[in-house]
């Protein structure tokens, strides 16, 4: 998998960048404050937890290449006085441990691989691509933000079931691409998608030594690009899904091959699109690939 976050230089600079940041502090302001690796993790925060928390998203933004995330002192200040933190674990934000480690944080530690039913250690980390996972964590963010401010806890699991509501309806959406096109093969440049193509009923297509290495940014063996030419040359993916936020040569030739056979390329994202909500964005992806399919 490819390197997620630098942490180098961060601890030589904490001590002075930290008490510059110091006059910032909200961790008095009354309400939980939660810290997320990315905004897919702080948009369900704050589905979750209303105007009762105060979320940061340390990647906040589409534009932002999760692959080359930096944390930065501010970053560590904002960890040292969360009383939540969310990390997608499984080698996807490393950056996060060190952050917790180097500032001491007491805060609660909710790591998204560790609900999953699926994932398996050395496995696919993208786990917020599988729907019934995001349930789950919404779920136990309900019973955190109850036990820390148990005046709100109907409203958070009354808010954790409209999520669930929402994500009862992805799910739908991908049972009937499931009833009417399963089997059908997909290709896909990176891991990313697979939790979702898989609920799907889709078939990967993909040679694993292509979407390693294209994932992991290390150049593709010739032998296996030429085997994913021809997989998506000759017809037997109906739909090809790159990663909007990184690439290179190899999948630029996947996405050219795609045009020439006339298969649907779809692009999807590692971060919530600006303006999108979680639920909004993985439903606009399971439409997208009913769309593409047909």
């Amino acid at each position: 998998m490819r390197a997620r976050g630098v942490w180098a230089g961060v601890v030589a600079a904490s001590v002075v960048l930290l008490a510059g940041c110091s006059g910032s502090s909200t961790a008095d302001d009354g309400r939980i404050h939660v810290v997320a690796s990315t905004n897919v993790y702080g948009s369900i925060a704050e589905a979750i937890g209303g105007d009762a928390v105060g979320v940061t998203s340390l990647i906040a933004s589409a534009a932002q290449d999760p692959h080359e995330f930096e944390a930065s002192a501010r970053d560590q200040l904002r960890v040292s006085e969360a009383d939540v933190v969310i990390e997608n674990g499984g080698g996807y934000d490393p950056f996060m441990q060190g952050l917790i480690s180097a500032s001491s944080s007491k805060a609660q530690v909710v790591t998204a691989v560790d609900l999953s039913q699926k994932f398996t250690p050395g496995g696919n980390e993208h786990v917020f691509y599988d729907p019934a996972t995001m349930a789950a964590l919404a779920d136990d963010l309900a019973a955190r933000f109850a036990k820390l401010d148990p005046s709100g806890a109907d409203t958070f699991t009354a808010n954790a079931h409209a999520f669930g509501a929402g994500i009862d309806r992805i799910e739908a959406t991908l049972a009937a691409i499931d009833k009417k096109h399963h089997g059908s093969g997909v290709f896909v440049t990176e891991p990313l998608p697979l939790y979702l193509t898989e609920a799907a009923g889709l078939r990967n297509l993909t040679p694993a030594a292509f979407s390693e290495a294209v994932e992991a940014g290390q150049d593709v063996a010739p032998a296996i690009l030429l085997e994913a030419l021809k997989i998506v040359a000759s017809d037997q993916a109906q739909v090809v899904i790159v990663n909007e936020q990184a690439g290179g040569s190899e999948s630029d030739r996947v996405q050219g091959a795609a045009k020439d056979a006339s298969t649907p390329v779809l692009a999807f994202s590692e971060l919530v699109p600006d303006g999108d909500t979680y639920l909004t964005w993985m439903q606009g992806n399971a439409d997208a690939l009913a769309r593409a399919l047909g």
